[in-house]
């Protein structure tokens, strides 16, 4: 206990005057209750979103191998998992901003930590689809990104880069550590082992953190960011009272051009992530590399992408965010050129360069985007907005790793979809410069 105190009161800290702090006070109750959801996010973010994307890469050759299946339908369910969250997404994201998160979380714990333990007794392609593509999207939906995000945005404004950021680097956690460890699990033990290995590790880090979910800092007698009522008396909290009024409904933000320029160059973004998480084990091995390297160039990545997410928090709260999302953007888009020329090449050391680069515009990806929905359609009905989004984000990115896939069995390397993905990046770039601010329409 006295560990994750100072950890928190570190994390706190963090945030320049958004609460006053002596570390000679070590009572958690001093401690805005806001850091600890960073913590549970933090937590819960790291299972999803490794679930679905940071583990799937080290199990690709090994099930093929064993099941006899393409590269294209070992892909397959990623893609309708795209779609499936998608619509799962546009239901809850409403129920969030009325009812909270911990619902939802607790009942997505049991549906992912299921749906890994029974992918350990998979025979059939329709096995694989239903469960990967399916039930497990449908588990981590419930505790993973717009669930934990749409809640920091409502107890965070001014400190909401860093707050995001925070909990996003659970994200890149991911990539550190578990892309590695269930290879060397599959590789140890056999992959129908590793999925069982992976459901008890997730059923024992989201029950905490779901728990600890709370809905908004009204409904506990506190104000965004831990001000306090003197500080709400003196005015600091305009911009979190401003934030909160000038909120849009789905309908109004559904209304705007702004919302559609939003999705379409996040998605563009985004394919990079859907891609790569998928990709890179199959694409490294076949450049000649081991499992064990190419599994590394995960981590490679994951690392800057992990500790730049509190300078881009830093820096979104203390600069404007759309020039930073370009700028993350076209590092991840040219770091994929990189990536495809080294592999060419054989060049290892460029290859690390590459990935690293490509590590840190990642980290800005997930805070920048964030921040940019809540500043521009406010925290009130965040939830809503964000879930009418994803339909068309994800629906935008659902064909790319099987397009990949399918490129792949037709050509036989990966070049030109990467190269095709690192494009798509630059040109969502150009888009996020050109975003206006929506009004609000009555």
């Amino acid at each position: 206990m006295a560990a994750l105190e100072m950890l928190l009161r570190c994390l706190q800290a963090s945030f320049s005057g958004a609460i006053r702090i002596t570390l000679r006070d070590y009572s958690l109750r001093q401690i805005y209750y806001g850091y600890w959801l960073i913590l549970a996010a933090f937590v819960t973010q790291f299972v999803s979103i490794g679930a679905q994307s940071y583990v799937i890469g080290p199990f690709m050759t090994p099930m093929i191998d064993d099941l006899g299946w393409t590269r294209a339908e070992f892909t397959l369910p990623r893609s309708i998992g795209q779609v499936v969250l998608a619509f799962t997404g546009f239901f809850i994201g409403g129920l969030v901003d009325r009812k909270g998160a911990r619902g939802f979380m607790l009942a997505g714990t049991v549906i992912l930590t299921i749906s890994l333990y029974c992918l350990s007794y998979i025979t059939s392609l329709w096995h694989w689809v239903i469960l990967n593509g399916i039930i497990l999207t449908i588990g981590a939906a419930f505790v993973g990104n717009l669930v934990v995000n749409v809640t920091l945005a409502k107890w965070f404004v001014e400190f909401r880069g860093r707050a995001i950021a925070f909990a996003a680097m659970g994200i890149s956690f991911g990539g550190v550590l578990l892309t590695p460890f269930a290879t060397w699990a599959i590789d140890t033990y056999g992959w129908r082992e590793a999925w069982q290995i992976l459901s008890f590790g997730a059923l024992v880090l989201i029950i905490p953190a779901a728990l600890a979910m709370r809905r908004t800092p009204e409904d506990y007698g506190l104000h965004p960011d831990g001000r306090t009522e003197e500080e709400v008396s003196s005015g600091l909290t305009q911009r979190a009272i401003d934030d909160f009024n000038q909120s849009m409904t789905r309908r109004q933000a559904m209304s705007s051009l702004t919302f559609y320029w939003l999705v379409f160059a996040f998605g563009m973004f985004a394919i990079t992530i859907q891609v790569m998480l998928l990709q890179t084990v199959p694409f490294m091995t076949d450049a000649g590399y081991d499992r064990t390297t190419a599994a590394l160039m995960i981590t490679v990545c994951s690392i800057p992408a992990l500790l730049s997410k509190p300078v881009w928090g830093w820096l979104i709260d203390g600069l404007q965010a759309k020039p930073l999302a370009a700028i993350s953007a076209c590092i991840t888009g040219s770091s994929l050129f990189v990536i495809v020329f080294m592999a060419n090449i054989g060049s290892m050391a460029g290859l690390i360069f590459g990935f690293g680069l490509m590590g840190l515009g990642w980290g800005g990806m997930i805070p920048l985007q964030e921040v940019i929905w809540a500043s521009f359609f406010g925290r009130r009905y965040l939830g809503a907005v964000r879930s009418a989004a994803l339909p068309f984000t994800i629906l935008l990115t659902a064909a790319a790793p099987l397009a990949t896939s399918v490129y792949y069995d037709a050509v036989g390397n990966y070049d030109g979809a990467i190269l095709l993905v690192g494009t798509a990046n630059l040109i969502s770039a150009g888009m996020i410069l050109f975003l206006k601010k929506p009004h609000q329409q009555p």
